[in-house]
């Protein structure tokens, strides 16, 4: 047990004793460097500033997040590494709640009552995993993934208990990469050893990216008749459906699936998302009402949801309510800088409807006008603003904000959906004006910040290039440049670990967003190189 004496760890619950027991029990294996948090607040505080290798979550947190929510809410976020062993403490029998811990994969989750030897033998069994894949962790932290494929293909022969868990790694990292065709062999290979469900939703994610969604469909629909508690697969089939157009039917699945777990955010709000799109304005609501209320006390609360709630509301005519979640929104979302321009839009909103045209008017402005200041806006709300802002023949400030939003198009068919707005309100020709200044645009970002870094101005480089990538976080060309700018810094000024960190998230997002392109094989090397020269370790910048 004295190889467990160098971790740290975190036990999350609000109980005093049983935290006290919890902790007990860890310095009975061994385990001394030990934190405490009472509820997923304290908890997300410390985890802004440091990881911890072991975190025991209770999963009823009292008022507020459950243990689910709060892991959802760090591997979104990015606050916990690839490496945290996270367990799931719980004494819950409820059928739901079991099915919602087990979609969101905690490393492990053990029941109450159990013993410090119990807990113990879960410890050491997800730490000698952990430990086996620690190499290729450590890569894809560096953003080295085809050096992390590399290693688990070492791994399938030196750790033969854990082969099928490295070639489902290694698959996932050419999903992520956009190499479908190499991923889909391995879960193939995969299938053939064993028929496991999650080797036939892999296959079916790379056949959607090859956009074969009947195939796809037909993979999921089975999945999900063989299992209705396969989470994933109801959120893929629901993305299958949407993607061939199918509004309707990815409406019926995510319904489905949230009746199975209702506790899972990101899908409630996919749900309200998909049913104002089809018009079911009553399912919208409901859902974007329960997305609000359970995240009430989370540390990511986002304004967007209020607003989305209010869009339901009004759509429905309930001014009264949409008033008073206006009213919430400016009390206990007031320190988000998203919060000015939806407070702004959804008044708009309820102004419309009420007959206000010049309040409308008004609040429209001022919605266009805080989303300069705001990072982080969705094109999805942007796009609402630009459509309000059309009705009013606010066409300047429709502009505006639909320059960003093309700007910002990850593919062709974001950019069909923005140039939609404009046609839809029958203004065909001002989308063509507005996507020639989009590409414009961003060839200047992109040119300024290069030659700024071409006269030696390195850091004014990273700052446009940083600007850049918060205003248009899903452009390929902006993220890969941000990357580029970033690592030039850190050869020609030297090393820092903020920035170090900065880079490879630029990196992932231009990898995910454009995963084929040439380019991101030197971008890669270069940042290699400089953790090399700069002697910087492995598992941290």
């Amino acid at each position: 047990m004295t190889s467990l004496r160098s971790l740290t760890a975190l036990i999350v619950d609000p109980q005093s004793g049983m935290r006290a027991n919890m902790h007990s029990m860890l310095n009975l294996c061994g385990i001394t460097r030990i934190d405490h948090a009472v509820s997923s607040g304290t908890a997300i505080r410390p985890l802004k500033n440091r990881s911890y290798d072991l975190i025991l979550c209770e999963y009823e947190l009292g008022e507020g997040q459950d243990g689910q929510q709060l892991l959802e809410d760090l591997r979104h976020n990015k606050l916990i590494p690839l490496w945290t062993v996270f367990i799931i403490v719980t004494a819950e029998a409820a059928y739901e709640k079991v099915v919602g811990a087990a979609e969101l994969a905690p490393t492990d989750y053990i029941l109450k009552p159990f013993t410090a030897d119990m807990l113990l033998d879960r410890i050491a069994r997800a730490l000698e995993k952990r430990t086996a894949f620690l190499p290729a962790y450590h890569l894809m932290e560096h953003g080295d993934l085809p050096g992390a494929i590399g290693v688990c293909k070492l791994g399938e022969n030196k750790h033969r208990q854990y082969a099928i868990d490295f070639m489902r790694l290694r698959a996932e990292l050419h999903v992520i990469l956009g190499e479908a065709e190499h991923a889909e062999v391995i879960y193939k290979e995969l299938l053939s050893k064993k028929a496991v469900a999650w080797a036939r939703l892999g296959l079916a994610k790379t056949l959607f990216m090859q956009r074969k969604f009947g195939e796809a469909e037909m993979l999921l629909a089975a999945l999900v008749e063989e299992n209705s508690s396969y989470m994933d697969a109801y959120d893929w089939l629901a993305r299958t459906h949407e993607a061939a157009g199918q509004v309707d039917q990815a409406k019926q699945v995510l319904a489905a699936a949230s009746t199975i777990s209702p506790h899972a955010l990101r899908r409630l709000r996919r749900l309200g998302d998909v049913a104002l799109e089809s018009g079911d304005l009553d399912t919208a609501e409901r859902s974007f009402q329960t997305v609000v209320t359970k995240s009430k006390y989370s540390e990511f609360r986002d304004p967007e949801d209020h607003l989305r709630l209010v869009r339901s509301l009004v759509g429905k005519g309930d001014t009264q309510q949409a008033a008073n979640i206006i009213r919430d929104l400016e009390k206990y979302l007031g320190h988000s800088e998203k919060m000015p321009a939806c407070r702004a839009l959804a008044s708009a909103l309820l102004h419309s409807e009420l007959g206000n045209a010049e309040q409308a008017a008004n609040e429209l402005g001022a919605a266009v006008a805080a989303c300069r200041d705001a990072d982080g806006i969705s094109d999805a709300t942007k796009m609402e603003l630009a459509k309000n802002c059309l009705l009013y023949r606010m066409d300047d400030g429709a502009s505006e904000i639909m320059r960003d939003v093309m700007s910002n198009a990850a593919d062709d068919d974001a950019l069909a959906r923005a140039m939609n707005v404009f046609e839809q309100a029958g203004r065909a020709e001002l989308a063509e004006s507005v996507a020639r200044e989009s590409r414009r645009q961003v060839v200047e970002l992109v040119s300024s910040g290069a030659e700024k870094a071409r006269q030696g101005d390195y850091k004014g480089a990273v700052e446009l290039m940083t600007a850049a990538a918060r205003k248009l976080p899903d452009n390929s060309q902006v993220a890969f440049n941000a990357a580029l700018a970033a690592l030039k810094y850190l050869d020609h000024l030297g090393w820092e670990n903020k920035l170090g960190e900065q880079a490879r998230a630029y990196i992932d997002s231009a990898r995910r967003l454009d995963p084929n392109n040439p380019r991101l094989v030197p971008l890669v090397e270069l940042y290699q190189s400089l953790l090399k020269r700069y002697g910087i370790a492995h598992g941290g910048t």
